[in-house]
C-alpha cells in the first residue's frame, strides 16, 4: 500500500484535490477527464471555514487568498433587505480569514496547476470505457484506445458518474428538487466584504471573488424543470426578481443583461446509503453524496473527501481497510450537509417547513468546524 498506482476519474475539484492529496502520500496519480477543454463555467464558489482548513492541510491556501476573496462572517436579510444576523464563522487556519469567495476559472487555475506540479500527470478528452478488477488490480480501457493497470482508482466524476453507473448499476440517481438555481457576477462594491444571504422563497446570495468582482446567486421554484433558451435568459433571470423586495437586490437585477454572463443550473441532489466502494474502486465527492448549494459546503465536502481517503490509504493494509474507514469518517458528515441543504431548499419550495436559515449555518458552522 506504500507504492500504488492510482487513477482518478474527473478533472475537477474532488478530482484535483484527490491527487494532491494523494502525490503528498507518494502515490503514482493519473487523472483522466472527459472534458477536452478542461472548462469550467464563469461565476463564483464559496470556500468556507472547513475548506480554508482543508486547502491549508493541502499547502494552498495562500494560492487560494491570492485568487479570491477572504472574509470573517456570513450576513443573513429578511427579503426586504433590512439584516437579523452577522454570524462569525470559526477560524479554522491561524492567521487567515475564515471563508474565501473564489471565482472557478481562477479556482480551477490553482487546483490544475497545483496538482501538476505535484506530480500527477492529465489526459484531457478521455473517458473510461471499462473498468474490469481482479483481486489485486483495476484494468482500465480508455475512450483513446489504450489501456491501464492500476491499483486503485478513485471516481470523481460529479453527480452523474459513470464510475457509479458502473460499479452501483441499481444505486439511486440524482433526484430533481423542484428547484433551480442562478448566477451572475457583478463589480463588487465596497460595502460587500462577506456572504450576504437573503431569506424567502427566492433565496438570493451576495459573494465577493475578489477586490473587483462579486456574484450573485438566485434559487427560484421551477416546477417540471423547463429550459430556458439562451438568447433570451437574462430577461429569464431578472424577471425572476421582479417582485423582490430588497431595493439593493432591484438595483442589481436591472444590471443582468448579457445572456452569456448567466448560470443556470437545476438542482439535483442524492445521497449513497450503501457502500462507497466496491473492490478496488472508489467514489468520492458529489458521485457519492450531491448536496444542493444552500449551505455552500458541495466543494467543500469533496475536498475534505479527498484529504480524508488519501490519509486512510497511507495507514492501511488493504485497499477494503482504506475505503470502509473513509466512508466511516464521511458519512455522517456529508449526510448532515446532504439533508440540511435539502431542508432549506424544501422550505422555501413550500415542500417541507420554513428553514431557520441563521440557526442552520450557526450549525453547519459548528459541525464543519470538528475535524474530518
Amino acid at each position: 500500500m506504500n507504492d500504488l498506482k492510482i487513477l482518478v476519474i474527473g478533472g475537477g475539484i474532488a478530482g484535483l484535490t484527490a491527487a494532491i492529496a494523494l502525490r503528498q502520500k507518494g502515490f503514482s496519480v493519473e487523472i483522466i477527464e472527459k472534458d477536452p477543454e478542461w472548462s469550467v463555467y464563469g461565476v463564483g464558489i464559496i470556500q468556507q471555514s472547513n475548506v480554508v482548513r482543508a486547502v491549508s492541510q493541502l499547502g494552498i491556501l495562500d494560492d487560494y487568498l491570492d485568487a479570491g476573496f477572504g472574509f470573517d462572517h456570513v450576513e443573513i436579510y429578511r427579503p426586504d433587505g433590512e439584516r437579523i444576523a452577522r454570524i462569525p464563522s470559526p477560524k479554522l487556519a491561524d492567521g487567515y480569514p475564515a471563508n474565501v469567495g473564489i471565482g472557478r476559472p481562477a479556482l480551477h487555475k490553482v487546483l490544475g496547476s497545483k496538482a501538476i506540479e505535484a506530480g500527477a500527470t492529465i489526459k484531457l478528452g478521455v473517458t473510461a470505457t471499462e473498468i474490469t478488477q481482479s483481486a489485486d488490480n483495476v484494468s482500465v480501457a480508455f475512450s483513446d484506445g489504450t489501456k491501464g493497470d492500476f491499483d486503485i482508482v478513485i471516481g470523481a466524476d460529479g453527480l452523474y458518474s459513470d464510475t457509479r453507473r458502473k460499479l452501483f448499476p441499481e444505486a439511486m440517481t440524482p433526484e430533481f428538487t423542484g428547484q433551480a438555481v442562478w448566477r451572475y457576477n457583478f463589480p463588487r462594491p465596497a460595502d460587500l466584504d462577506c456572504l450576504q444571504a437573503y431569506e424567502g422563497r427566492i433565496g438570493i446570495g451576495l459573494v465577493p471573488l475578489s477586490d473587483d468582482l462579486m456574484y450573485m446567486y438566485v434559487t427560484t421554484a421551477e416546477p417540471g424543470n423547463p429550459r430556458y433558451e439562451r438568447n433570451s435568459i437574462a430577461a429569464a433571470m431578472r424577471k425572476k426578481l421582479a417582485d423582490a423586495p430588497s431595493a439593493k437586490i432591484q438595483e442589481m437585477a436591472a444590471q443582468i443583461i448579457d445572456d452569456d454572463g448567466v448560470v443556470y443550473k437545476p438542482l439535483e441532489w442524492q445521497m449513497m446509503t450503501g457502500d462507497w466502494h466496491a473492490g478496488r474502486v472508489a467514489l468520492i465527492g458529489d458521485a457519492v453524496h450531491g448536496t444542493t448549494p444552500h449551505l455552500g459546503q458541495g466543494a467543500g465536502m469533496a475536498i475534505e473527501d479527498s484529504l480524508v481517503i488519501a490519509e486512510e490509504l497511507a495507514r492501511a493494509e488493504t485497499p477494503e481497510d482504506a475505503f470502509t474507514a473513509f466512508r466511516k469518517r464521511r458519512f455522517e458528515r456529508c449526510e448532515f450537509i446532504v439533508e440540511s441543504s435539502k431542508a432549506i431548499c424544501f422550505g422555501q419550495l413550500g415542500k417541507g417547513p420554513q428553514a431557520n436559515q441563521s440557526e442552520m449555518t450557526k450549525k453547519m458552522f459548528e459541525v464543519t468546524a470538528q475535524p474530518i
